[in-house]
Order: C-alpha cells, then sequence, then structure tokens
C-alpha cells in the first residue's frame, strides 16, 4: 500500500510521551499504532446495508455512524 498524505495532530506533551512509551514497549512505531487503530475505527463505524436488528447492538447505539 503507498502512502501518499500526511496527518498532523497537535496534543498535550504528557500524553504523547505516554502513547510513545506504550508503542516502544510492544515494539512498534507510533504510526504503526495510529494507523492500526485508524483502520480498527473505521471498520467499526463503515455504513451497512444491515437493517438496525441486524446491526450489532454497538453501531445501533451509535446510529451507525
Amino acid at each position: 500500500m503507498e502512502k501518499d498524505v500526511g496527518f498532523r495532530i497537535r496534543l498535550q506533551r504528557e500524553l504523547r510521551e505516554k502513547f510513545l512509551a506504550a508503542c516502544h514497549a510492544e515494539d512498534k512505531s507510533a504510526a504503526q499504532v495510529i494507523r492500526e487503530f485508524m483502520r480498527e475505527y473505521v471498520s467499526k463505524r463503515r455504513p451497512s446495508t444491515e437493517s438496525p436488528a441486524q446491526q450489532s447492538p454497538e453501531n445501533r447505539d451509535r446510529g451507525n455512524l
């Protein structure tokens, strides 16, 4: 998969330091962990053609955003 864009965010220094330490403890880069989170987040919120009764309770409660 080709990477063609960047993503810049602002956050508190303490949160960044704790996040980087957690990533290091798992021998993963911060970018790798963020990409994993983003993929999971998007897959859980992908619009579905299922009726509300067929959707998971998590998606029903969120209005299937």
